[in-house]
């Protein structure tokens, strides 16, 4: 039986899993979307979204704790200095699974893992506004 067993291991060895979370989380942060199959992307979201939460808080230790998960300066550093801006007054629920069908390959099921707030097209405030700033060019070009 599998009760309290929460890691979706993947078929792989804890140090190949953990580096491979690594490298995506890192691919998530520098491109806010990526591509990979359903089961990845569900244990990637396990795996990003907690230090999504320590980057709210910064300070040293939570900046040596996302290093010491993500093993990437860079990726720390766009982390606790652009995202945790943007998700600041988000009490949760930063990352976003979209499915996508099935590989051609291998009939993988294959899905686009992206961080809410950097998406425009669903992010409602952004879109509102995007539309007035539309309506307000039309009106200034129908007016000249």
């Amino acid at each position: 039986m599998r009760h309290g067993k929460k890691t979706i291991k993947l078929g792989r060895k804890s140090a190949h899993r953990k580096a491979m979370l690594a490298n995506m989380s890192v691919s998530l942060i520098e491109h806010k979307r990526i591509t990979t199959t359903s089961t990845k992307a569900k244990a990637l979201k396990i795996f990003i979204e907690p230090l999504i939460t320590k980057s709210k808080n910064d300070n040293t230790h939570n900046r040596r704790l996302c290093f010491s998960k993500l093993r990437n300066k860079d990726g720390v550093k766009t982390l606790f200095d652009e995202i945790a801006q943007k998700v600041a007054n988000r009490p949760g629920g930063y990352t976003r699974i979209i499915k996508l069908g099935n590989r051609m390959g291998d009939n993988a099921s294959m899905a686009m893992i992206e961080l809410v707030d950097f998406n425009n097209l669903y992010n409602s405030n952004q879109f509102k506004e995007s539309s007035e700033e539309q309506v307000v060019d039309s009106e200034e070009k129908a007016e000249s």
